[in-house]
């Protein structure tokens, strides 16, 4: 797919995205819709490791914990997805088995993106090859801040293809695009070349997931949901450390796409720190008392 027909993006006024995504973190939440929340976000989220010293035996114990966040007493739903690299998907496949959590991979010259495609179809190819259900890929944004609009485009097309039957996340770094106008155009560029999902990072540069950029991606989804009728996924990423701030996303998502997106398969959390201060939350709704974080395994 190339740009030729690409429909310029609206302007971002950035004063009442930054005003609008403040007031979500102002709701009150009843004790029971909470509880409710705190579970919703739970299942979710995408438990990750993305670490060069991963081994099979933490990918296991990232398994073991998506499958069974917590004891089965608080009825807490399983992760939507543990998140690995290429060359671990076989080891997450076999141990979440047929639990129901999705196995994703980075791919792409993950975090970078700077490699030739051909290098980054392989990735792809391999990640999916060894079981992967879904590609979280990254955009080039050297290409993408040159104006090479078209060849972004095409890339996420041609990755797409690649995936065969799993699904695409797109991972625009939206801490490296400079503006909320350019967080605009590159979510209305993914979406418009094929993906499934876009996600704000990949948590490795800061800024990462911040509400007002979530916003702005939000109703771009909104948008592109009224021109074509289709539904994309929302993936923020990085940055999101607790309850109250998961919460405060779900508030945000549900007044800005509708009650339809909340669920596992339009939104997710890329969570490494949050699913601990989420369970802690739960288990205090639960039985009165916060349990120490020593009871919680390590993300």
């Amino acid at each position: 797919m190339t740009l030729k027909a690409f429909p310029a993006s609206p302007p971002v006024d950035q004063v009442m995205v930054e005003e609008r995504a403040a007031s979500f973190t102002k709701r009150s939440i009843k004790t029971d819709a909470k509880l409710a929340g705190l579970k919703m976000a739970i299942s979710m989220m995408d438990l990750t490791t993305l670490e060069g010293k991963d081994t099979p035996g933490k990918v296991a114990y990232l398994c073991r914990k998506a499958v069974q966040p917590m004891d089965a007493r608080y009825g807490v739903p399983s992760c939507a997805a543990v998140c690995v690299y290429p060359n671990l998907v076989r080891s997450a496949r076999l141990f979440v088995r047929d639990s129901g959590v999705h196995v994703a991979s980075v791919a792409t010259a993950f975090p970078s993106g700077q490699s030739a495609l051909a290098v980054k179809l392989d990735d792809v190819r391999m990640a999916v090859g060894e079981g992967a259900d879904e590609i979280d890929m990254v955009i080039d944004r050297g290409a993408f801040h040159m104006g090479e609009y078209a060849r972004v485009s095409d890339e996420i097309g041609a990755i797409k293809e690649a995936c065969g039957t799993a699904h695409l996340k797109v991972i625009l770094e939206t801490g490296e695009l400079g503006s909320y106008d350019q967080v605009r155009l590159a979510s209305d560029l993914a979406m418009r070349a094929g993906a499934d999902f876009i996600k704000t990072s990949t948590g490795k540069v800061s800024p990462a997931a911040t509400m007002p950029v979530t916003l702005v991606m939000l109703e771009a989804i909104r948008e592109f949901y009224y021109d074509t009728g289709r539904q994309i996924g929302m993936k923020p990423a990085g940055g999101i450390r607790t309850a109250k701030e998961a919460l405060a996303y779900l508030v945000m998502v549900a007044e800005t796409l509708g009650d339809d997106w909340l669920t596992p398969e339009l939104f997710r959390f890329g969570a490494s720190t949050l699913a601990n201060d989420v369970l802690m939350q739960i288990a205090k709704l639960v039985d009165g008392n916060y349990q120490s974080a020593d009871y919680f395994s390590l993300p």
